[in-house]
């Protein structure tokens, strides 16, 4: 139990997937305009994550090991990832288009987003268990969430600020992000 408690906490906060290991950055910094997108955002690719999570292991236990075909892991798992987004796309398309349009391209671009990739990779190289990547893919898909919460929250409230010109919009958010990734560089010792 505490080996799961270890993995979740350390996809949440230690080994964040945007601010400690850089991968998601186009929907961290394309969707964090607006909070309500955000986490709409966030809860998709969690989502994702974990239904990649538990489709790549299967697939890599009693297909690709057995086998002896491993090598094919980045191509299946890309194919996997994108037939979930595409399921998803069209379930989101049919239930509420006001979340449909509010994602725009971003919401196929969880596609070729490097996190869900990435948690599969992790999953694999770390050889952790049926539980233990379910437990990776939610507890990285918190940690994206909530970095991403957290980014839109202090960008709604710059739009406010009295910036300079030249450094509104990016630069700007890449200075907040550069912030908040040495704010979770404290975590490092917590486990």
């Amino acid at each position: 139990m505490s080996e799961l408690a270890a993995i979740f906490i350390g996809m949440v906060l230690i080994n964040n997937f945007i601010l400690v290991r850089f991968l998601g950055l186009c929907p961290f910094f394309g969707v964090s305009k607006k909070i309500s997108s955000a986490i709409s955002m966030g809860v998709a690719v969690t989502f994702v994550m974990a239904v990649s999570s538990v489709a790549t292991w299967l697939i890599r236990h009693y297909i690709l090991v057995p086998y002896d075909i491993e090598y094919m892991d980045i191509v299946i798992y890309i194919l996997v990832i994108a037939t979930l987004v595409q399921i998803i796309e069209l379930f989101i398309k049919k239930t509420n288009a006001n979340l449909y349009f509010a994602f725009g391209i971003y919401l196929p671009l969880i596609t070729t987003n490097c996190a869900v990739l990435g948690i599969t990779l992790i999953n694999a190289t770390q050889g952790y268990s049926f539980t233990g990547s379910v437990v990776a893919a939610l507890g990285g898909g918190l940690g994206f969430t909530l970095v991403l919460a957290m980014m839109s929250g202090i960008r709604e409230k710059l739009e406010l600020a009295n910036i300079p010109k030249s450094m509104r919009g990016l630069p700007i958010a890449f200075i907040t992000a550069t912030l908040l990734g040495l704010a979770f560089q404290g975590f490092g010792g917590m486990l």
